[in-house]
């Protein structure tokens, strides 16, 4: 599994960020290209964890894990502050409103995101918890890369990259399948284990009740409100 996430991280950012990037042709403030490589690094601590604690090395896991929360806390700095450039980029283009409601895809799932790791670390002394916690934060992580992959590949002909920002209901679908990530997981437990965990029978619902969600909130006046005071207080 941690190996498909860092190639879903990788992978999913090609054809919108990293190709872009070394033909020159990606603009964007400074803020995105340090949240990406806070981000991809994450995915690479990751993976080097799951390495360590799947060869037995219990305790360099453990003495790691520190740096897992540190970076873990400037990751989601990154998201916000990046989130607050993109919204500025937007507004200067005349997309603010379009901006505000679709920032309602990453801002209303950061809740989600701490909850689960803070849990995790809550439950570092219970391996099988843990590890599937981490997993679930993960394949929540992954919703951004594959959404690229739906842009990538349904986006129309010569569709301008200045132009509005969609709708927040096209984040569902990449929603969806990032969730079968989790379900793969959940299949696994239940074959292995006779009966799916806690974490995977509670965890998918939330999940797609988050992305769910998303949608009206995006939509309302209350968001729009909460969206104008995010950006007067860290624009």
């Amino acid at each position: 599994m941690a190996a498909v996430f860092l190639a879903i991280a990788f992978g999913g950012f090609t054809p919108t960020y990293w190709r872009p990037v070394l033909s020159g042709t990606f603009h964007r403030p400074a803020i995105v290209h340090i949240h990406g490589f806070v981000l991809f690094s994450w995915c690479l601590f990751y993976f080097a964890q799951t390495l360590l604690a799947a060869r037995g090395r219990t305790p360099d896991h453990r003495s790691w894990g520190l740096a897992g929360i540190a970076l873990f806390s400037v990751m989601i700095c990154t998201i916000l502050a990046s989130q607050v450039a993109v919204l500025n980029l937007y507004a200067q283009l005349g997309y603010g409103d379009a901006a505000k409601r679709f920032a309602a895809v990453s801002l209303t799932a950061l809740p989600l995101f701490i909850a689960v790791f803070v849990l995790a670390i809550v439950m570092a002394r219970r391996p099988e918890v843990h590890k599937r916690l981490m997993i679930l934060l993960m394949a929540l992580l992954m919703q951004p890369a594959i959404a690229r992959v739906f842009v990538a590949l349904l986006a129309p002909p010569g569709a301008a990259a200045e132009g509005p920002p969609p709708p927040p209901f096209v984040a569902i679908p990449p929603g969806l399948v990032a969730d079968l990530l989790l379900v793969v997981a959940l299949v696994h437990d239940w074959r292995t284990r006779g009966r799916p965990h806690p974490v995977y029978a509670y965890g998918l619902p939330l999940a797609i009740l988050n992305q769910v969600a998303m949608v009206p909130i995006a939509g309302s006046a209350t968001w729009m409100t909460l969206m104008d005071g995010y950006t007067k207080l860290f624009g």
